[in-house]
């Protein structure tokens, strides 16, 4: 396993899912689903031993019950049990529409017919005909497809390993969800599974999924039963603050979303006094026409970093460039320009003439800037939406996340990464990227771009 992998991995199955507090209300009385709503098709819901028990029908769509009002932020606790024939989910922040909806998406829009229940899935997927065990996946139905594992991070193989390992195939599974902000992470039977941030639906119902079978007899009657179904309502955290569990983990914050502390400018011994804004706990580069560093020019770290794991929060304008820098030496560039050091890649890929540039498309958005290219099916949010940087650096090896999703990893220093180096524009920079530690950088390349909730632990 990738070491960087194995890190995160290792981080996350030691935490846990953070503990809310216990004020818990049932959704479910175990006697009655009166109050609840049916949506779809005809699959039938009954209640036997407090248990909902949903029983599959031939010839019928999806069937959802659901809630009968919305939630936002929670942490959600149920028990399911499956035919391992069926597939079924938990619906949350789901919606359904009298009218036709559109979803943009990926640079396409996506039409959900009107009454059709859409939203963030928590699979029910046990599929051994397949050996496919996604259960605690997140898919979002009649929408944008699997989101983890896919669209916003997770890999196929190890997702399904650790699900087959973990699954109760004739007993109860636990499942945990947590959707605070625009941050969704569920486990199962106390293993973490998926993990997104993802900020295009904030509330909706929950409901209970009996998957279509169509036609297929062999399917008929099978069922889907849950119990012990529970939920806390919760305060999604404010920007530029950490939650008790970041701060158990040794997180910190970079900004504090209100000063300069902390931060001077690349070539400026304080913070610029122009080309750069705070307002609303936000970060900003003013527009100033695009010039590389010509304005109030990048801001460093005052710190040096060397082992880490960073996480930004960004948000870009029509035709904006910008980056984020790491293991940075001010002292390598004193010229025009900006200073010098391995760049998570900012830009609008469809507006700005640097996407066409460098090779292969390695100056787009989540690529190592001029060295490595970013995947063309990375998960890009929509202008003027939020987007999220995820920088691990561990040794020599280096992984950029964009959206949760891998999009480029390497190790500083081998021969390799020399050979990379030595065509790129950074040829003429002696060991350029192999400092032990360095500043982190963020860029002022004159267009407006800006930051929020940046985050570091060294590790």
């Amino acid at each position: 396993m990738n070491p960087i992998r194995a890190y995160a991995t290792a981080a996350l199955l030691s935490c846990g899912i953070s503990q809310a507090a216990e004020t818990w209300t049932p959704l479910f009385d175990g006697k009655s689903i009166d109050s609840w709503v049916k949506r779809g098709g005809n699959a039938s819901y009954a209640i036997e031993n407090g248990e909902i028990v949903g029983t599959s029908t031939l010839n019928t769509g999806n069937t959802f019950l659901c809630t009968p009002r919305d939630y936002s932020d929670f942490v959600l606790e149920y028990e399911f049990k499956v035919d391992p024939k069926l597939n079924s989910g938990v619906q949350i922040r789901s919606q359904s529409f009298d009218k036709v909806t559109e979803i943009p998406w990926a640079g396409k829009t996506i039409k959900v017919p009107a009454n059709r229940v859409h939203g963030y899935q928590i699979e029910i997927d046990p599929d051994p005909k397949r050996a496919r065990w996604w259960s605690a996946g997140i898919f979002e139905e009649a929408a944008r497809g699997w989101l983890y594992p896919g669209a916003l991070g997770g890999d196929d193989k190890a997702f399904s390993q650790t699900g087959g390992e973990i699954f109760k195939q004739d007993g109860w599974n636990k499942v945990r969800v947590e959707a605070i902000g625009d941050h969704i992470r569920t486990s199962l039977n106390g293993e973490p599974r998926a993990d997104i941030r993802d900020p295009r639906v904030a509330s909706g119902f929950i409901g209970l999924q009996v998957h279509g079978i169509g036609n297929d007899k062999s399917k008929d009657g099978t069922q889907v039963r849950w119990r012990n179904l529970r939920i806390q309502e919760v305060e999604a955290p404010a920007a530029n603050t950490l939650t008790d569990e970041e701060k158990s983990e040794g997180w910190t914050l970079l900004w504090d979303g209100k000063t300069t502390e902390g931060w001077r400018g690349a070539k400026l011994e304080a913070f610029p006094t122009g080309g750069w804004n705070i307002k609303d706990g936000v970060l900003s580069v003013n527009e100033t026409g695009g010039a590389e560093s010509a304005a109030g020019g990048d801001i460093i770290t005052k710190k040096k970093y060397a082992d880490f794991e960073l996480k930004v929060d960004f948000r870009i304008t029509p035709g904006a460039n910008s980056g984020i820098k790491i293991f940075v030496d001010p002292e390598l560039n004193k010229g025009e320009g900006s200073s010098i050091g391995p760049e998570f890649q900012i830009l609008d890929d469809v507006r700005h003439p640097d996407a066409k540039l460098g090779k292969n498309g390695n100056r787009t958005i989540g690529s190592l800037y001029d060295l490595i290219t970013a995947p063309k099916n990375k998960t890009v949010q929509p202008i003027g939406e939020w987007n999220y940087a995820h920088i691990i650096a561990k040794g020599n090896k280096v992984e950029f996340r964009l959206n949760g999703k891998t999009t480029v990893s390497f190790e500083r220093g081998t021969d390799q990464w020399r050979e990379l180096v030595a065509g790129s524009k950074y040829s003429v920079w002696p060991k350029f990227g192999e400092l032990e530690k360095g500043h982190i950088l963020l860029q002022d390349h004159g267009n407006h771009v800006s930051f929020r909730n940046i985050k570091l632990r060294e590790l």
